[in-house]
């Protein structure tokens, strides 16, 4: 098996695929050509770094940070690890919605306040803390969205229609479960990352024909994505609205 290559070869691959030299990028973002020869080159990058870059690469800052293997910043990771599980009871009724009660619902949660971190991150049980390797970065991502492996099996579902137990995104991340098209396909809809970047970071060639994403799972995913800067009230009170918009 080919040894999973460090961040200075992914940030290669992801460059090239945007069709960006360093030129480029330090043109882009401001950040100097030799800071990013050096990151290039090897260099453990500095975190200004990975959040200049990210936008360049239309990557989310927090995903780069797990890309480069190294722990998200306090104001990038979810905010309450207690509201994981709403986010994910969330999803099932947010895609039964009708697409303007979806954009209502986001409009909703943007106009929540920011509330302070009052618990420290929460570190990865022992057996989530996953080695170096494709699938380890993809259910890192993941876990960027403040789901469990139990609501990582509920939220693909809702998303892909496809259903696998919560012990196989363990194996993924853990690398005893080979990452397959159909897989890198899926985790693209759940992270709202496109299905090429991903290929290129995994190294597992997509079919030659990939079908669009649901407007719907897409929608959805982007919602995840902004819940996860929540409190478990606030979710609630997000999860509330939308049952009441699918009942009212």
């Amino acid at each position: 098996m080919t040894e999973y290559p460090g961040f200075d070869v992914l940030l290669a691959r992801l460059a090239n695929h945007r069709q960006l030299d360093v030129v480029d990028l330090s043109r882009s973002t401001g950040i100097p050509e030799s800071a990013l020869r050096s990151v290039f080159a090897g260099a453990v990058p500095e975190p200004p770094l990975l959040r200049g870059l990210a936008p360049a690469l239309r990557l989310r800052a927090a995903d780069l940070f797990v890309i480069a293997g190294m722990p998200v910043p306090d104001d990038l990771a979810p905010l309450d690890a207690r509201a994981g599980s709403m986010a994910a009871s969330l999803v099932p009724d947010a895609m039964r919605l009708p697409r303007e009660d979806r954009r209502l619902l986001r409009r909703l949660v943007r106009s929540l306040p920011q509330e302070y971190r009052t618990q420290p991150v929460e570190t990865p049980r022992a057996h989530e803390q996953f080695g170096w390797g494709p699938g380890g970065v993809l259910v890192r991502m993941v876990r960027n969205r403040n789901l469990s492996w139990g609501g990582t099996a509920r939220t693909f579902l809702s998303l892909t229609g496809r259903y696998w137990a919560a012990s196989t995104y363990g194996a993924v991340g853990h690398g005893r479960k080979e990452l397959t098209s159909d897989l890198v396909a899926d985790f693209s809809t759940v992270l709202d990352v496109p299905a090429d970047t991903l290929s290129v970071l995994t190294g597992v060639d997509l079919p030659d024909v990939v079908l669009p994403p649901d407007p719907a799972a897409a929608d959805v995913a982007e919602l995840l994505w902004d819940v996860r800067r929540l409190t478990v009230e606030q979710v609630g009170q997000v999860g509330d609205t939308a049952r009441s918009m699918l009942h009212g």
